[in-house]
């Protein structure tokens, strides 16, 4: 019988048993379930990412994107909901802008635009900008067209708060595709002028890796190895002048105290567990680096004993004199169902000063709270799951991603919604009285004094 490590480090069996039943809620004695808002009728594709500032939070859909009142977390509501379809609209809000990331070739720009072949030089994908200044009707104004479409993007805002920049990610070129062409080693940088947003625009496709990056390995799943064509996600710590990037084959540290010319730094790969290099997150003082493993594209059940529990994981590495230095892996302890697609996904630092912790989304897999104060011993402190999806196909369901903002844990379930956790732990509760004004999780800032 296979024995899988549950919290404080107690080896106890795996059985059928122990998964949850299809929508049965499990969770550690330090987890409540707040709320759970269900899913827009008008939203008909998958919840993805999201952003926070002020009172609200924004939710990112393959169909568009909605906006929540979360002045009561307790009380959570749907303010509106924009329809406008493209790709998975990982989403970033700056003052009364709202960005979307549209990574799904469209015959044009437009919120009515439908799916068109890359193939064809007029389609269009990249930056769709939206005035939310009205939160019940935000309003579109202006669209950015990015090579390889922007599967994510990266808010930078500059020194002097006159403009932001967007680090555009996007991959998988194709000699056909005649705005998305290999090799592809490059981001895409859009420059928003915050008095004329509509003057956004390109002004530059930096090559971050001229040697070619990782050539990969192409074996069968699991155990290819995914090629560097561009990143796939890049986390910015602007007040310190870096970045990393996720980058598929590898992970870079990247200077950006230029924001207009980043330089890469560092570089490592991890051919023997690493499959998809997915995210990358700073601890507080900017000294580590967790990046993701998105083994199988998140449409397959990783968190098993079969596949074990370095690969679809965590891999924390600490910055030694500008290079980067493996710690550990970390993967969540409760083995899924097979009809659970579980990997490493979207997280956010606990703003705990002293600590290093991580709240952390893992598809069907749950949310995870895990601290790395000891990057070389990771260890998860609560949970929260729920069994199978019985409300969508197999293998496409769960937390794409999980937030920590002003007190609570929020989590956008692809299917189900917005979910609302409170954690209650000695190690996390000094965050409660910390306050901030907006949330990007890719664009990192470090934690406000305690109560401002």
């Amino acid at each position: 019988m296979a024995t899988v490590a549950l919290l404080g480090g107690v080896a106890l069996p795996v059985q059928a048993a122990d998964i949850p039943a299809p929508g049965e809620i499990v969770m550690s004695p330090n987890i409540q379930h707040v709320t759970n808002v269900p899913k827009p009728e008008a939203l008909a594709d998958i919840h993805t990412d999201m952003a926070f500032q002020g009172d609200y939070a924004y939710v990112g859909n393959y169909y568009g994107f909605s906006i929540y009142d979360i002045r009561n977390p307790k009380r959570t509501s749907l303010v509106s909901s924009v329809v406008c379809p493209g790709g998975q609209m990982d989403v970033t809000v700056y003052g009364n802008l709202l960005f979307g990331s549209v990574d799904s070739s469209r015959n044009n720009d437009s919120c009515s635009s439908t799916s068109q072949p890359a193939s064809v030089k007029e389609s269009w994908e990249g930056i769709r900008i939206f005035d939310i200044s009205d939160k019940a009707s935000p309003k579109y104004i202006k669209s950015v067209e990015t090579n390889c479409g922007s599967h994510t993007h990266t808010l930078v805002p500059d020194r002097r708060r006159e403009n932001v920049y967007l680090y555009v990610s996007s991959y998988a070129p194709n000699a056909s595709f005649p705005d998305c062409q290999p090799p592809h080693d490059l981001i895409s940088i859009v420059k928003v002028p915050l008095r004329d947003p509509t003057a956004a625009t390109v002004i530059g496709t930096p090559n971050l890796f001229p040697d070619g990056g990782n050539p990969g390995l192409p074996l069968p799943y699991p155990d290819g190895k995914s090629a560097t064509t561009g990143c796939h996600d890049i986390t910015a710590y602007p007040e310190k002048g870096i970045a990393a990037g996720a980058c598929m084959g590898e992970g870079i540290l990247l200077d950006i105290r230029n924001p207009e010319q980043p330089k890469v730094t560092a570089k490592v790969r991890d051919d023997t567990n690493f499959a998809f290099w997915h995210s990358a997150t700073f601890n507080n003082d900017g000294t580590k680096v967790i990046f993701t493993d998105e083994l199988g594209g998140g449409t397959r059940a990783t968190c098993n004993e079969a596949i074990g529990p370095n690969r679809g994981a965590n891999a924390y590495y600490d910055i030694v004199n500008g290079q980067l230095q493996f710690r550990s892996y970390f993967k969540i302890p409760r083995y899924q169902a097979d009809t659970e697609n579980c990997v490493a996904h979207n997280g956010s630092l606990i703003p705990v000063k002293g600590r290093d912790i991580m709240v952390q989304a893992w598809y069907q897999g749950g949310i995870s709270v895990v601290d790395f104060t000891d990057s070389a011993h990771p260890q998860e402190i609560a949970f929260f799951e729920r069994g199978p999806d019985s409300t969508a196909p197999a293998l496409s369901g769960g937390f794409w991603s999980a937030y920590y903002y002003n007190g609570y844990i929020y989590g956008s379930d692809f299917n189900l919604g917005l979910d609302v956790l409170k954690i209650n732990d000695w190690r996390t509760n000094r965050a409660n009285g910390v306050r901030m004004r907006s949330l990007n999780a890719q664009t990192q800032a470090s934690y406000p004094e305690h109560g401002h």
